[in-house]
Parts: structure tokens; sequence; C-alpha cells
């Protein structure tokens, strides 16, 4: 995964910019209303598989940025695996604000069904901060907890790459499953997880750049 981490000046930087630009527009426009309701309006008919759906709330609440903060604390605790967790902790609250602060401009609602499946054990957390913003826990568009997820992935993939080449592409097994499971507790449209996932490789991108990731390859000096 060592092409996953690139500069802001990169191609792989503007060409992401730009599909986020163009997904959002799509959006805001009301362009892929038709498909995104298609697509949770048959997630609401087939949801109340009791197993499933236990697994589907675990999975999301997951990506809540206070158990990923948590996580990243635990990285920064661990001397060999410090930079990881500054990196994470960065990228967990920069996305978390600035998913919250994209939803006020965008101003798109939640999908609106009543969930009819096995009832939770606790509430599907929103977790959207956008302050003296108002609205923006109702929004919906782009999905924080896609973002955050999709950075876990590629951040922890990346710091894994040089052991495991292959197997460290398993970890965005994680966000596909987050991404699947927002829409499928009624949470997300389709767009807003797509669109929280090309945000969440941008930013993890460059902010690992930024953050000198790549030293964590480096042998210690004796």
């Amino acid at each position: 995964m060592q092409n996953w981490i690139f500069d802001i000046r990169s191609r792989s930087f503007v060409l992401l910019v730009i599909s986020f630009v163009i997904v959002s527009l799509l959006v805001y426009f009301h362009i892929t209303e038709s498909f995104d309701q298609f697509v949770i309006s048959f997630v609401a008919n087939h949801v109340g598989n009791p197993s499933l759906d236990l697994i589907m709330q675990i999975i999301t609440e997951s990506g809540d940025a206070i158990w990923m903060l948590g996580f990243g604390i635990l990285m920064l605790l661990i001397k060999k695996t410090r930079r990881v967790g500054i990196t994470l902790m960065i990228l967990i609250v920069l996305s978390t604000l600035l998913t919250g602060y994209i939803k006020c401009g965008v101003d798109r609602d939640r999908p609106d069904f009543d969930y009819e499946g096995t009832s939770f054990p606790v509430p599907i957390s929103r977790d959207t901060f956008a302050l003296f913003c108002e609205g923006g826990s109702s929004a919906s568009y782009p999905s924080g907890h896609a973002a955050r997820s999709m950075i876990f992935g590629v951040i922890l993939g990346y710091a894994l790459s040089k052991r495991f080449p292959r197997g460290s592409y398993l970890l965005l097994l994680y966000p596909m499953l987050v991404s699947i499971s927002r829409v499928y507790v009624l949470q997300h449209f389709p767009m807003d997880v797509i669109g929280g996932t090309i945000l969440g490789v941008m930013l993890a991108g460059v902010m690992a750049k930024k953050t000198k990731l790549y030293k964590i390859f480096e042998k210690s000096k004796p």
C-alpha cells in the first residue's frame, strides 16, 4: 500500500479532490436521488434478521469517533506505534469536523425510514460535530463513519504493508463493512458513504505524508 500515501501536489490527490467534488455536486443537485431512494427503500424492506441486525450495529458503532480516538490513544502510548497513533488521532478529529461542516453546506436530510428490524440495544450514533452550524447531526452527506473507517484501513494497512504486502489490503474490508452497515441501519444513502470513503482516502494519504508515517519503517539507530 505504499502508493496510498501521497503529497498534496500529487496526481492522486488532485484526482481524489475532483472525484469528491463531482460526487458532492451530484448529491447537491439531487441527480442521484432516485438511485439513493431505490437502494434505501430496498434495504428498509429487507431488514429483520436478528443476528445480522446485531452484527451490523456492532460494525457501525465501531466507526464512532470516541472508539476510534480510544484506539488512537492506545497506539500513542506504545512507543513503536506512536507515529501511527498521532496520525490516526489527527485524522479522526480532522475528518469528523470536516464532514460535519460539509454536511451543513450540502444540507441533505438523512433517510426518512423507520427501522423495522430487530431493536438495537443502544441508540445508533451520529457523532457529527460542527460548531455554529445548526442541523448538522440530521444531515447525511458525507458519512463521517465511512471517512473515519477508510482512514483506519489506509493508515493501518500502510503500517503493515512491509510485513504483510498483500495481507494488508484485507484491512480495507473494514471500511467496506462500515459503509454497508451505515446504509443497513438506514443512517445514510449509498452516495453518502461513497463520498465519505473518497474523503477518507484523500485525508489519510496527505496527512500520513505530513506526519512522515513512512519513518515507522526506518531502523532505529544504535
